[in-house]
C-alpha cells in the first residue's frame, strides 16, 4: 500500500510580501554582480552579463505578478 502525501492547499495570502522579498533579494544579487564584474575575467563578464539579462527580465515579470497579486486582494479574492 502507497502512501500518498497531501498537497499544501494554496494559500496567497502572503504572496504579495513573498514577491517583494524575491524582488528585493534578485535586484541586491543583480547590484552585487554588477560590482564583481570589474573583477571577472572577460569568459566570468559574459556570463555575469546574460545572468544578470535574466534577472532584468525576472524582476520585471516578478512585478507583474505582485500588481496582479495586489489587484487579487483589493478585490477579495482570498
Amino acid at each position: 500500500m502507497s502512501k500518498h502525501k497531501q498537497q499544501n492547499p494554496d494559500n496567497r495570502k502572503n504572496n504579495v510580501e513573498r514577491l517583494h522579498d524575491m524582488i528585493e533579494n534578485t535586484q541586491k544579487k543583480l547590484q552585487e554582480t554588477e560590482i564583481g564584474l570589474e573583477f571577472a575575467s572577460a569568459e566570468e563578464r559574459g556570463s555575469i552579463k546574460q545572468k544578470n539579462e535574466n534577472r532584468r527580465q525576472s524582476i520585471v515579470a516578478m512585478e507583474k505578478e505582485m500588481k496582479e497579486e495586489m489587484e487579487a486582494r483589493k478585490k477579495g479574492e482570498y
